[in-house]
């Protein structure tokens, strides 16, 4: 539903708020989460939400997540459901108790996305709203600046990101932090500053400190908006023309991909790096895209007649065509049981026993298939599939044919646009 801005002005300093929240979603949900930690924003959010929800007949759940990363992320957690027990808002506090090898405030971000994606479904509940607004939207795009970013880090957040099976909504980008703060003064509501927000040891807070010296010259977080609006633009427009030669170049087999060996000759250099970045990460997983370099040698390989491993892919090239599978070596001590997703990508499904294991044919595998060419595919994508096993013994493979009691399928399908990462 649109509605006329200059309208809504008139009917109040909330009006605008409101009505961003309550068209967060295309279609309105019944139900509504927000996750909440506390701060400004997501408080602000909180009560917009709740407004809005008794103007919908909507039900609004409320989740915070304690990293375990601070001792006062309890006490705010508490504070939030204090909030909530007063307003008759369900609230639950989620804990993560995980560790990282690398950069913790990634994998703490990670987490948090995971642990809410789970509790939304088992409140059944597919619709999250976060709080992110104007300004974090600003500190990405200058943060991303700063990495070389091209269109698509410069792009910012996505405002409609899925994840976990669960639809997120960022309905306050148009919105500051300044704005929002003033909101809860006028409803009288208090809010927490995470004091990590003034360490300097972390890029985005040296950002957000940079942000009142750009605005001297002009450049605001309005006027950054602006720009990251046009990229957002010229993404998708570049992302329509990867499909379209995805359409016409790349056949899907199992969990591998075909195409031409010269499909990338009349095509656009950004569309080539968009189309094999899609293939790579669809096979062979990873957060980040390869780097232009390791595309360039990719490339190379290729004019040459030379196989290449990149990613986690085994790119095989012969005659016309390029072949790209799993490579072995990715995977070989790869196993789960069999009742969970193997490598991202493949569900098994039959007769589960807690005896058996998925893990990949490999080259015991193969030997313990007579006929495996019958099925169709390459030794080397049968040798990285999935396969169910007794220890040493093989019982099924259902990508050979062997042992129709098993079926494989993937679990994430092929798209030509890879997925954006939750750019938080």
């Amino acid at each position: 539903m649109f509605l006329d801005h200059e309208w809504l002005m008139q009917q109040g300093p909330d009006a605008m708020l409101l009505h961003a929240v309550g068209t967060a979603f295309a279609r309105r949900p019944d139900t509504v989460a927000v996750a909440v930690s506390g701060g400004g924003d997501s408080m602000a959010l909180l009560d917009l939400a709740i407004r809005a929800a008794a103007q919908q007949n909507q039900t609004v759940l409320a989740v915070t997540v304690d990293h375990g990363l601070r001792p006062e992320a309890a006490d705010e957690a508490r504070m939030v459901a204090t909030f909530c027990a007063e307003r008759g808002i369900h609230h639950d506090t989620l804990r993560w108790d995980g560790q990282a090898d690398g950069n913790l405030m990634a994998a703490a971000r990670e987490a948090r996305y995971r642990l809410i994606a789970k509790w939304a479904r088992d409140h059944d509940c597919a619709h999250v709203v976060l709080g992110h607004t104007q300004d974090d939207e600003a500190e990405t795009f200058l943060m991303s600046l700063a990495r070389g970013a091209g269109v698509n880090g410069l792009a910012g957040m996505d405002l409609f990101p899925t994840y976990g099976r669960v639809q997120w909504r960022r309905p306050l980008m148009s919105v500051s932090r300044a704005e929002l703060r003033e909101y809860l003064m006028r409803r009288n509501i208090g809010w927490v500053d995470d004091p990590t927000n003034d360490n300097d040891k972390y890029l985005r807070v040296r950002t957000r400190k940079l942000l009142p010296q750009l605005d001297a010259i002009g450049l605001n977080a309005g006027q950054i908006s602006s720009s990251v609006h046009a990229m957002k633009m010229a993404r998708s427009a570049l992302e329509y023309y990867t499909i379209k030669e995805a359409e016409e170049h790349v056949v899907v087999t199992g969990g591998d991909v075909t195409l031409p060996r010269n499909f990338n000759r009349v095509m656009p250099v950004e569309i080539q790096r968009r189309l094999w970045v899609a293939i790579l990460q669809w096979i062979g997983g990873g957060q980040y895209a390869p780097r232009t370099s390791a595309l360039f040698e990719l490339d190379t390989a290729i004019l040459d007649g030379r196989n290449h491993t990149l990613n986690g892919c085994a790119i095989i090239v012969k005659d016309d065509k390029i072949h790209v599978t799993r490579e072995l070596n990715a995977v070989h001590d790869l196993t789960c049981p069999t009742d969970e997703i193997w490598d991202r990508r493949w569900r098994l499904d039959g007769p589960h026993d807690p005896a058996l294991t998925i893990a990949p044919v490999g080259e015991l595998g193969i030997r313990q298939l007579d006929d495996w060419r019958a099925a169709g595919f390459s030794r080397a994508s049968i040798i990285s599939s999935p396969a169910i096993w007794d220890e040493k013994t093989l019982i099924a493979a259902p990508l050979a044919g062997f042992n129709d009691n098993w079926t494989a399928q993937i679990v994430a399908p092929w798209h030509p646009v890879a997925k954006h990462a939750l750019n938080l």
